[in-house]
């Protein structure tokens, strides 16, 4: 009897959407799935993730690794939430745990590794990968791409910043799995969620600039009020194009997030944003990294900020690479 299987997938994010997809192609044509439930998980999640009991058959994409999945697969440096669950993955280490921290997307890399490992490739899911790269690795061709996202994928992942309404996401990976960038890009509720949020990106553009300053060692510090507004990762560089690193604080009625980013247009090591945020209670990759502060913990933004400034400067002053005591 084919198994009635679970899909846990990070989002709102387009490379958790897509790895979602090429998930679910895979086990349902692989492996003898069937009847998938798709469950949409975030970092928000990140205090309970080991101790909660996941529904099995589970497979778990672009997200934190589970002694539980009987399918995984991920790229973020900050995977494993401890020494404990990164053993228990070395110990059951096969072709259904997928790992690899230097991939630029969750997607390429389940990609090249079914095809690889399984013989399993779908090659109408190709186009997909390629934007899932392009936006999870911030590869664009310009911040002006980044930010005005004039192609399918990207009005898609712009939409994407409101947040994941019910059922939403799990709607994207739905219509993907069936549908065409430009397809799903059309659909009424995902072209009026890219408008929405392109309105509140202008917004953001407008406060960003009244609140952010470029510091004489050439990162970008904010703290912006982003309540009904989107503020771009990207628009340090919009304005500071000459910026090596950014790191702010963006202020929601709920609290407050931290970000640090290095700058895409610009060739140098970067020290590991994602470890020196992971320190600070969120995680990330080397280029970019994100600390959240939810209720009250959101007063202590100011002082994670300082804290994130000093950690980076200190692992700059040790010759970059990001390696922090």
């Amino acid at each position: 009897m084919p198994a009635q299987g679970h899909l846990y997938f990070h989002s709102p994010c387009f490379d958790g959407i897509v790895s979602a997809v090429l998930a679910w192609d895979f086990l349902e044509a692989g492996q003898g799935w069937a009847s998938i439930t798709l469950h949409r998980v975030n970092y928000d999640l990140r205090e309970t993730w080991l101790t909660s009991s996941l529904e099995s058959p589970c497979a778990v994409v672009d997200f934190l690794y589970h002694p539980q999945a009987q399918f995984w697969a991920d790229h973020h440096m900050t995977a494993f939430l401890n020494e404990e669950s990164r053993q228990h993955f070395e110990n059951r280490r096969g072709p259904a745990l997928v790992y690899d921290e230097r991939a630029g997307s969750c997607s390429g890399l389940l990609r090249e590794h079914l095809s690889r490992a399984f013989g399993h490739r779908n090659p109408r899911y190709d186009e997909m990968v390629q934007w899932a790269e392009k936006i999870d690795a911030a590869r664009y061709e310009s911040v002006r791409e980044a930010i005005l996202a004039p192609a399918p994928a990207l009005r898609i992942s712009t939409g994407l910043a409101l947040g994941g309404a019910e059922g939403y996401c799990e709607g994207l990976v739905r219509s993907l799995r069936n549908g065409t960038l430009q397809e799903v890009a059309d659909l009424p509720e995902v072209q009026g969620r890219f408008e929405r949020a392109q309105a509140r990106m202008q917004t953001g553009l407008d406060r960003f600039a009244a609140a952010a300053r470029l510091e004489s060692d050439g990162i970008v510090v904010f703290d912006v009020d982003g309540k009904g507004a989107l503020i771009s990762r990207y628009a340090p560089y919009y304005f500071f194009p000459e910026a090596r690193y950014s790191a702010g604080i963006v202020r929601w009625e709920d609290g407050a997030g931290i970000t640090a980013m290095r700058n895409p247009w610009r060739e140098f090591e970067s020290v590991f944003l994602g470890k020196i945020c992971e320190k600070l209670g969120g995680g990330g990759h080397q280029r970019v990294g994100s600390v959240v502060l939810r209720g009250d913990r959101a007063a202590e933004a100011a002082s994670v900020l300082e804290r994130l400034l000093s950690e980076i400067r200190y692992a700059e002053s040790r010759g970059g690479g990001g390696q922090t005591p």
